[in-house]
């Protein structure tokens, strides 16, 4: 274990959560975040908008819904990862991403015909651009 490491493990989770959230985030501490052991760290860890390529890689795999909800609003999904929220077996992550903008015809053809109503009827709704915030001292985050 490095000694960076030992560091991370010794914060406390309110720190994890200041962490998570902070605009001038040391990015020597984002590959402990998007990993770190408490799901909602990185829930909200998920909602910043300046996540890079691969952690949201790892958030879309995350076990926990609510990681992967936060990342299925992101603007910035390749079109690998929308696939992969559009086919997840969650309802609710393909809730969420039935209002994303980056969805295919194919894709939205694909959820109207969704064994959920409330994914039908999110599609119905058409795209939705989803809007950001930055509370003073926190990173801008997606809504």
């Amino acid at each position: 274990m490095t000694e960076l490491e030992q560091q991370y493990r010794q914060l406390s989770f309110d720190q994890r959560m200041e962490m998570a959230l902070a605009a001038d985030l040391d990015p020597c501490w984002r590959p402990f975040l998007v990993r770190d052991q408490h799901a909602q760290v990185k829930a909200y860890f998920s909602r910043r908008l300046d996540l890079q390529p691969e952690e949201i890689a790892l958030l879309l795999a995350d076990p926990n819904q609510t990681v992967r909800l936060n990342c299925a609003k992101r603007p910035d999904l390749t079109p690998e990862q929308v696939a992969a929220c559009v086919n997840d077996r969650d309802p609710n992550l393909r809730y969420f991403v039935a209002r994303n903008p980056l969805l295919s015809e194919d894709q939205r053809e694909q959820l109207m015909d969704d064994e959920d109503e409330l994914v039908r009827i999110a599609v119905r709704k058409g795209p939705k651009q989803r809007g950001t915030r930055a509370r003073p001292g926190q990173a801008e985050m997606i809504r």
